[in-house]
């Protein structure tokens, strides 16, 4: 009698899942660098020297509300380095040390934001 031969499977690979996990920072990171290239920028080390300019020029404080900067991300004292006009990309305001401002996390995430959704940027 003959030898039965392995089947393949009927069953196939599961679907990838549909977008990112929640909470997943990272997935999140890399779908906008996707969306918007100009996101690498703020990986670079030129990036980085400006960030640490401008924090040390405004004297690690926050220009809006005057708290201390402290701490590192997420605590709401923590430093973001705000681009005071949008730069939607454009590498000259992206650049521009007159454009960016030291202000606090819980200013930037809340307040910040806010009015950028009322301008509509």
């Amino acid at each position: 009698m003959g030898r039965l031969k392995a089947m393949p499977s009927r069953l196939a690979a599961p679907a990838p899942r549909l977008g990112r996990a929640p909470g997943d920072e990272r997935g999140r990171d890399a779908e906008r660098a996707k969306l918007k290239p100009w996101r690498t920028w703020y990986t670079s080390k030129r990036w980085k020297n400006l960030r640490r300019k401008i924090l040390t020029r405004d004297g690690y404080t926050c220009r809006q509300t005057g708290v201390a900067l402290s701490g590192k991300s997420p605590a709401p004292h923590s430093p973001v380095i705000d681009h005071i006009q949008p730069h939607n990309g454009d590498p000259s305001l992206f650049w521009d040390e007159s454009n960016l401002q030291a202000v606090s996390k819980a200013w930037h995430d809340s307040e910040k934001q806010r009015q950028e959704r009322a301008a509509g940027a």
